[in-house]
């Protein structure tokens, strides 16, 4: 009980790396975070494709875990950078996500049951902003919902792509300029 206790309070970075020895530790790392991780991915993706995907990113994450850099704490980061991957595959099940909404005006996450996840409304309310969405480059959207949704950093953003902070920001700028206009608009 004790060891459970000392690695639910260690960060991180030591999960991580006693995990190397003990692998049934990153099973605290996946609770800490798979809640969360589940949310965002959600709503890019809706929840049936949600369980397969933060499984995927923390498959991924395990197998991967020897290359993680110990210095950083926090791996909130780099699960989203793997989950944006993930994604990535998926590209054409967030497309058909987002035009499928446009067509119904009902977002999956809402059939599932009862509000699956906090503020799924944004897409829920706004036709227009999942029209935008899906208009946008995959770069600039992973880099916006990053920001938007998972409530990361400019500087976590730019370790979970492993993009420089200043395309964060351009990124991030251009991907709200074409967001406003097109809201402005009403496409």
């Amino acid at each position: 009980m004790t060891i459970l206790r000392e690695a639910v309070e260690a960060d991180d970075a030591t999960l991580i790396e006693r995990s190397l020895n003990e692998p049934e530790i990153f099973a605290v790392l996946f609770d800490r975070h798979a809640p969360l991780l589940h949310r965002y991915v959600t709503r890019r993706l809706g929840p049936s494709e949600a369980e397969d995907v933060v499984a995927d990113t923390f498959l991924a994450a395990f197998q991967r875990r020897d290359d993680y850099d110990r210095g950083r704490p926090d791996a909130r980061p780099w699960l989203y950078g793997i989950a944006s991957n993930v994604i990535g595959k998926r590209r054409r099940t967030e497309t058909s996500l987002y035009r499928a909404y446009l067509r119904s005006g009902v977002h999956p996450a809402e059939i599932a049951g009862p509000q699956v996840e906090d503020g799924i409304n944004t897409l829920a309310v706004n036709r227009p902003l999942a029209r935008a969405l899906l208009r946008l480059n995959r770069a600039d959207r992973d880099v916006l919902l990053l920001v938007a949704w998972a409530e990361l950093s400019y500087q976590e953003v730019a370790d979970a792509l492993a993009i420089p902070l200043g395309t964060v920001g351009s990124r991030l700028n251009r991907a709200r300029t074409q967001i406003r206009q097109a809201l402005e608009k009403g496409e």
